[in-house]
């Protein structure tokens, strides 16, 4: 099973990130999938459609998105997948208006799956660090000892 769910893990990463296949989604996402992300846009709850709203909302934003596998670990019903973000701040993320800055980061899900399907999931990634990438929040002044 384990290995079934790291197949699974790494197909969704290539689908539905990297390719913009929203449909794939329906195939492998539960209708009731609760999704724990702090980080969440607004608008992007749970369920097949909320994972949908997610995946469309940064595509948009980094039409040029690519995820990379960097960790897959699986035990059981769970599977986590240490990843890299790269793409392009090309359209509106979150209100910020495109900034055509190259941008780069990184992050850890843990899902759970059923019978082929996730059923939830806890991601947390460095969302400060990409904000700061696309120029919304200011970098930290750097002090010389």
């Amino acid at each position: 099973m384990s290995e079934e769910n790291k197949d699974l893990a790494r197909r969704f990463m290539e689908e539905a990130y990297n390719k913009g296949n929203v449909d794939f989604i329906d195939e492998v996402v539960a209708s009731d999938y609760v999704a724990h992300d702090p980080n969440s846009p607004e608008g992007t709850g749970g369920g097949a459609d909320g994972a949908k709203q997610f995946v469309e909302t940064y595509r948009s934003a980094f039409p040029d998105l690519q995820m990379t596998v960097e960790d897959l670990i699986a035990e059981g019903d769970k599977v986590v997948v240490r990843w890299t973000a790269r793409g392009t701040h090309q359209g509106e993320l979150m209100g910020i208006p495109p900034s055509g800055n190259r941008v780069e980061v990184t992050g850890i899900s843990v899902d759970r799956i059923e019978g082929g399907k996730f059923v939830e999931g806890w991601s947390n990634y460095d969302a400060l660090g990409m904000m700061q990438q696309i120029g919304a929040v200011p970098m930290a002044e750097q002090t010389q000892a």
